[in-house]
């Protein structure tokens, strides 16, 4: 019963989480559209009101005229709509989610002994580390360099790097490459909750007491919101990534994950540019090229004790069962050790289901070496050939 309650948690918290990571996602890339679109006013009375530029557009069978203050309008209306709860929601909801499936259980999914020989606490605590010290080291930058935007860009990205870097060090790859996502989300969302919205309201309070207002909240909101927009695309690759094994077993998984985020962020630039009018098929070629590139460098190659399988002796299932008593039934079982369930639903406690899912097996122990996870159990290299030797001699 724990188990099926824990399956139910993660189903919960992951439908929330895409929900209200959609309706941020959504609104951010948005407003990145409109502000990129706007037309200066040809209306004398517009331009007399203060605003700056307008946009006409129709979508389901209306048509719409928003338009955008030159700082603020002279009166705000009653109703005023705040973005800012997807923003919150989405944080909550991916730390909620972070914490039941990685956090509860770091021995089985934060700790690589082959990486970093860390403890349980030790490991959650460097996690939350992360998290918190990328903020902390972010904003610093972003304050001390506020009008220098281009050496502000290069430190940021050098950063992500070496965060990247030292994740990949310390924790196992999967975990670390959601971690660097979540650690860039979480500044994205702090970007929000210390910046954005402060300054929004600072103008509000200013403009309710008839005070002017200062141009340099909406100028710092401007810079955080802009950020924003570029680390979107890197983060969903890190988000997404734990179902891709390919990428984060490689031997240098922290450059395959900066750079596929580089490739997302070249996207990202493309359609910034494009909402301007302005069409560079430069980005996305480069992007295109760079995920080509990766996915070349990381593919699987056969194992050299795969290829002579013809030469050495024969294997059959119950040499593979030995193997996998010793390595996978703690999480594939009727009864596993470390999950309250069977792992992505497959038991190997029977000759019968270790052979109905021999090209799974084959893909994660042998191609992917992704399996066992962290290679908690250390299986060796000598362990896997030998599962490569029965599948390729037809997993008999």
């Amino acid at each position: 019963m724990e188990g099926y309650l824990l399956d139910w948690a993660n189903l919960l918290l992951r439908w929330l989480h895409v929900i209200v990571a959609i309706a941020w996602i959504g609104s951010s890339f948005y407003f990145v559209w409109l502000d990129n679109s706007l037309q200066a006013p040809k209306d004398a009375e517009l331009k007399e009101k203060g605003v700056g530029g307008e946009l006409w557009a129709v979508h389901g069978g209306g048509f719409y005229n928003p338009q955008k203050y030159l700082g603020a309008p002279r009166h705000l209306p009653d109703d005023l709509h705040w973005f800012y709860w997807e923003s919150y929601s989405t944080w909550l909801s991916g730390f909620g989610l972070f914490s039941v499936l990685y956090l509860f259980n770091p021995k089985v999914f934060l700790i690589d002994p082959n990486v970093a020989n860390l403890t349980p606490t030790v490991a959650v605590i460097l996690a939350l580390a992360f998290l918190v010290v990328g903020w902390l080291v972010y904003d610093v930058l972003c304050r001390a360099l506020q009008k220098k935007e281009g050496l502000l860009a290069v430190l940021v990205v050098a950063y992500v790097v070496i965060a990247s870097w030292a994740a990949c060090n310390l924790f196992s790859g999967r975990a670390a490459f959601l971690i660097i996502g979540a650690m860039i989300a979480t500044i994205m969302s702090a970007n929000v909750f210390f910046w954005i919205i402060p300054g929004q309201r600072k103008v509000v309070a200013a403009m309710k007491a008839g005070q002017p207002v200062d141009p340099i909240h909406g100028q710092r909101a401007k810079q955080r919101s802009v950020h924003n927009t570029y680390f979107t695309l890197p983060v969903l690759f890190a988000m997404l990534s734990n179902h891709y094994n390919m990428t984060y077993s490689h031997q240098y998984n922290w450059l395959v994950l900066v750079l596929i985020m580089v490739a997302g962020v070249l996207i990202r630039q493309f359609f910034i540019l494009r909402h301007k009018g302005v069409v560079n098929v430069v980005y996305p070629i480069v992007a295109v090229a760079l995920l080509a590139a990766v996915a070349a460098w990381i593919a699987p190659s056969r194992p050299a004790a795969a290829v002579a399988g013809a030469a050495a002796p024969a294997v059959d299932v119950a040499q593979v069962k030995q193997v996998t008593d010793k390595h996978c039934i703690q999480c594939h079982a009727a009864a596993p050790t470390l999950m309250p369930s069977p792992a992505k639903g497959m038991m190997f406690d029977q000759p019968e289901q270790i052979k109905a899912h021999a090209q799974q097996i084959y893909q994660q122990v042998v191609l992917q070496k992704a399996m066992p996870l962290g290679n908690m159990t250390n299986m060796t290299e000598d362990e896997r050939a030998l599962i490569g030797r029965w599948f390729e001699a037809g997993a008999k």
